[in-house]
Parts: structure tokens; C-alpha cells; sequence
């Protein structure tokens, strides 16, 4: 789709990825005339900031934001404000002063539909999305919008990703002297979760093959069984959007309406998130309450495996608000969601309570999942990823275009 072009727009980029992302973004951004400023509120956020482009730092405290950034979109003839996850302290408070003075807000995230595509969503994402949660609106929009695939593929990194997260919290030592009032989103220091991942990669040597065995064991044997998929207890999805205070308390959850309310024949899953820093044992947890409940040889905990193979034969997903949702989803498995997430709508996820989830549960409208799907990737997905070269470069021109242009996909779909 063409989109007209702005050429007095003037972007402020607020805390983005750690990886050259926004840097590339903002430089390819005034290859098209648009001005571009950075506000770095950490050492880490200047590391991946070309020093040909402009930038200011924000020393103070979480109290001083407000009045911040209310003289520095002025100062700027600031039009756009560009971030990375709209539930940080800095970024509530900015896009807060941005509507009030009337500028578009563009939040990226990572993508709805994973691995090839990324999220850039107006003025929130997930929870805050302004999508609609109406399904009989993606029914009737969906007519106007094209069919979309997995995406172009491109290649991944994980070694790319942990030396830019590496290099970001290296640099973010210097904080204590040059940015004595920023306060990390996160709930652990960076050292404590690199010591807990290398511990957790030394478990996972071992697991990997046994986890492969019991996946293999479950789907030769057809055995009936249930998938809860772990999410980050650092996530602000749990934090700020789900009424959970921890995965320890989802466990609980789940585990003891699995025991009263399950088929007795039935088998629960319960897997691990693959970036998990192995801070918080869920393994022990899992396995101290499965025996307190007496449903112990009933619950397979997982430290790795393929989820597509899980997803293909399990007869039903528990989620609280993860993107392994729109991954069931994909596989035509019924779905129940604990949180608030975007694709929790009727006709989708299982809309009564998880106790009845286990018996009553059904498998999603399909015609419903590919409008959903059509619609929101065209509104808020663009194929590309923020890590690596190669996603970094193929995402640029997408942005770009979504970001100057006069009416966002949404608008001109009606909303």
C-alpha cells in the first residue's frame, strides 16, 4: 500500500532495543528529511546512538519527566515520539504528555507473530493496543486487507543478541556517575541474571535430549494431555497485564484446578520460557506441588523442546497473556488465556473459567484466527526483526514508511 509522505515531521526516540536498531532506523529516517533526536536515560542507551545524530540525557529522577518532556517536545518541534515497550516508567509518563500536546505515539515491541515479524502499533501494544476486541469488526475488515504468510525469512542470532545485550549493560555501569537517577525497568540487576543464565545453560546440557524423549514418549503413545507455556516473571505482560504477581502463583493456579477439574487420564505440560534465567526454581516448585496434590506422575515439566510439535497435539493451551497464544492459535488448538492479550476474543479463546476449561474447551474459529491474523499484521506487523543485520535491514524501509506516513493503516481501515 502507498502511503504519502510528511517531510516536516521531527521524531524523538525514547529508550529503544538494546541492539543498533533505532540507530539504523533514525539515520534511514533522514535519508527521507525527517528530523530525528535521542533522550538517553541510561549509559546503555547512547552505546547503539550514531554520534552523527543528535541526542540529550535525562539525569533526574522519575519525578522531573513530566516537565522534561513537556519543554523538550517543545524545544524539538517534536511531531512523533518512537519507543520500545510503553509500560516502562520513562514511557508512561511520555506518552502521557504526548497526547495531551497531541503527538502520534509509535510503540515497537517484539512481534505478535513470531520469529519474522516485529510490532509497531500506535500508542500501545498488547493490553494497550488500539485494536479493536470486537471479532465481528476483523470479520468485516478483513475483506480490505491482503492475505499474509509467514513473512520473508531471514537469518537469527542468539550470540548477535546477548553481545548487544552485553555491550548495553557493560556501557550501563558508568550510570552511577553520569546517570545517578535512572531506575531499570527490571526486577533483577544484569549480573545476577547472567550468573543465573550460565547456570541455566549448564542444566540445559543435560535436558535437551531427555526433554526431546518425553516430548516423543507423549505424542507416539497419543497421550491426552494439556500445554501451560512459562512466561518471563521479569515480563512487563505479567507485571502490568495479567493480575499475576509471578509465575509461582500461575503455577498454583493451574496446577490445583488441573487436579480437581481435569480428565483423569489427562497429562499436564508444563514448559519452561526458553530465555528463562533459572532464577526462580519453577521445576522445584512444580514438582513439590504435583506431589502435595497427588497428581505427580501426571505432570511433565519441561526445560526445553519444539513447541510447534507440542502445540500440533496437545488438546488444549493454557497462556496468561504470551504470544505462544497466537501460536496455538495457528495450530487450531483451543486456547485459554489467564491475562489480558490481544487475542483474547470470542470465538478465538475459551471465554469461561479455567476450571471448565479442561472438559469444555474447543478448538478456534479458523475463518475468525486468519481475519484476526490478516488484519493485525497488516495494521501492526512489519516483516523484519531488531536484532541482526540482515532483520535489521529488511525492517527499516517497512518502518519508515509506517512512521511518515499521514494515516496509519489503522486509520484508514475506519478506527
Amino acid at each position: 500500500m502507498s502511503t504519502p509522505l510528511s517531510y516536516t515531521r521531527s521524531f524523538a526516540f525514547l529508550q529503544g532495543i538494546r541492539s543498533p536498531f533505532f540507530g539504523r532506523l533514525a539515520l534511514y529516517l533522514k535519508t527521507k528529511a525527517a528530523n530525528t533526536v535521542k533522550v538517553n536515560f541510561t549509559a546503555g542507551d547512547e552505546v547503539f546512538w550514531p554520534r552523527s545524530l543528535s541526542s540529550v540525557a535525562f539525569r533526574g529522577e522519575h519525578e522531573q519527566l513530566d516537565p522534561f518532556y513537556q519543554d523538550f517536545f517543545t524545544r524539538h518541534a517534536i511531531t512523533d515520539i518512537v519507543l520500545f515497550g510503553d509500560s516502562r516508567i520513562i514511557h508512561t509518563t511520555a506518552i502521557a504528555v504526548a497526547r495531551q500536546m497531541g503527538l502520534r505515539v509509535h510503540v515497537f515491541e517484539e512481534g505478535y507473530f513470531r520469529p519474522y515479524w516485529l510490532t509497531l502499533d500506535s500508542g500501545g501494544v498488547n493490553a494497550n493496543s488500539s485494536l479493536p476486541r470486537d471479532p465481528d469488526w476483523y470479520k468485516e475488515v478483513a475483506k480490505f486487507v491482503p492475505r499474509y504468510g509467514n513473512g520473508q525469512a531471514f537469518k537469527s542470532s542468539f550470540i548477535t543478541r546477548a553481545w548487544h545485550d552485553v555491550a548495553y549493560n557493560l556501557h550501563g555501569l558508568r550510570d552511577r556517575w553520569q546517570y545517578p537517577g535512572y531506575q531499570t525497568h527490571a526486577p533483577y540487576s544484569v549480573w545476577t541474571e547472567y550468573a543465573a543464565y550460565i547456570r541455566r545453560g549448564w542444566k540445559l546440557r543435560g535436558r535437551t535430549r531427555q526433554d526431546a524423549q518425553s516430548i516423543s514418549h507423549l505424542i507416539r503413545h497419543d497421550q491426552r494431555f494439556y500445554l501451560l507455556a512459562l512466561q518471563l516473571n521479569s515480563d512487563t505482560q505479567i507485571r502490568q497485564h495479567s493480575g499475576f504477581d509471578s509465575m509461582n502463583d500461575v503455577i498454583d493456579l493451574v496446577l490445583r484446578s488441573f487436579a480437581e477439574f481435569a480428565p483423569a487420564d489427562a497429562i499436564l505440560v508444563i514448559k519452561n520460557h526458553p530465555l528463562d534465567p533459572g532464577i526462580d526454581d519453577h521445576e522445584g516448585t512444580v514438582a513439590a506441588l504435583a506431589r502435595q496434590l497427588g497428581i505427580a506422575e501426571r505432570v511433565i515439566f519441561l526445560e526445553s523442546g519444539h513447541l510447534p510439535s507440542l502445540l500440533s497435539h496437545t488438546v488444549g493451551v493454557i497462556v496468561v497473556n504470551s504470544t505462544v497464544g497466537g501460536s496455538a492459535l495457528v495450530h487450531a488448538a483451543p486456547t485459554i488465556s489467564l491475562g489480558k492479550a490481544l487475542y483474547d476474543l470470542p470465538g478465538l479463546t475459551f471465554q469461561g473459567d479455567l476450571d471448565a476449561f479442561w472438559r469444555d474447551a474447543e478448538p478456534p474459529d479458523m475463518r475468525l484466527f486468519r481475519n484476526f491474523r490478516n488484519v493485525v499484521i497488516h495494521t501492526t506487523q512489519i516483516n523484519g526483526g531488531f536484532y541482526t543485520r540482515s532483520g535489521i535491514s529488511m525492517a527499516l524501509e517497512g518502518c519508515a514508511g509506517r512512521l511518515l506516513s499521514d494515516r496509519l493503516p489503522l486509520e484508514m481501515l475506519g478506527r
